[in-house]
């Protein structure tokens, strides 16, 4: 008799054991404009994923590698990596560069010196807080030359690539592959990326507009988030289960 009721409560643990559901996944964006809220693909991303995933874009505009640290961003980032709450992994996606390049004041870092520090040092600290850090080369500006595309990110790119070499880190291919999809379309249809279109006429005295080649609309953030999710669930297939369904 005791024999047989060890059996059925082994047999309801393992039963327990295998209805329960599985945990989700987290994925944390850190970056510049082109990743963050209303300038960038990164809510478009996060849009993608089921709603259990915890997908936080703390990614903001202005920011350069060594900047977004400074302001003490990257110290909400290893907040929310200290948190308790289960999951199946978290990923840290980062992205630096743009606002990395010369002739920006208190944002422009040293390709040589600096810009591959700041990132060795994310990915190392990603790591030590139990995240898997994923480096992202930056996303293409769509500035044409003729009818040839201007990547100036190039050497960011580069760098991004070698750090993720020596440490032996995910690289994300977003530079090649956006700068290919938007030499592909041409420069006419790259504009309609942008969060508005090309002025058609002059502006009035003192007008702005909010065109130009580096920041997304709802278009650009579509295309963008679609590659990057690509080639997220390229590195981590696993992540193919927490996608929303078409």
């Amino acid at each position: 008799m005791r024999r047989f009721a060890f059996l059925v409560s082994l047999c309801a643990s393992t039963a327990n054991v295998l209805a329960a559901p599985a945990l989700p996944a987290r994925v944390i964006l850190v970056g510049d404009s082109t990743m963050a809220p209303r300038t960038g693909y990164g809510d478009a991303l996060c849009a993608r994923f089921q709603p259990d995933v915890a997908c936080l874009n703390l990614a903001r505009g202005g920011r350069s590698s060594g900047s977004y640290r400074a302001e003490g961003l990257w110290d909400q980032v290893q907040e929310q990596l200290r948190a308790s709450a289960p999951f199946s992994a978290t990923y840290v996606l980062i992205q630096f560069g743009h606002n990395d390049q010369p002739g920006k004041p208190g944002r422009s870092t040293d390709l040589v010196t600096q810009y591959p520090a700041n990132l060795a040092r994310y990915v190392t600290q990603a790591r030590a807080l139990g995240a898997v850090p994923i480096l992202v080369t930056p996303l293409t500006r769509r500035s044409f030359r003729g009818q040839w595309l201007h990547d100036d990110l190039a050497p960011w790119s580069a760098t991004v690539r070698t750090i993720a070499r020596q440490q032996q880190a995910d690289l994300l291919e977003l530079n090649k592959d956006s700068a290919t999809a938007v030499q592909t379309m041409g420069s006419a249809q790259a504009d309609t990326l942008a969060q508005e279109p090309r002025p058609t006429r002059s502006l009035p005295e003192g007008g702005k507009s909010a065109f130009d080649y580096t920041h997304l609309g709802a278009k650009g953030a579509d295309l963008f988030s679609g590659i990057v999710m690509k080639n997220l669930v390229r590195l981590h297939p696993a992540l193919a289960a927490s996608l929303r369904q078409p």
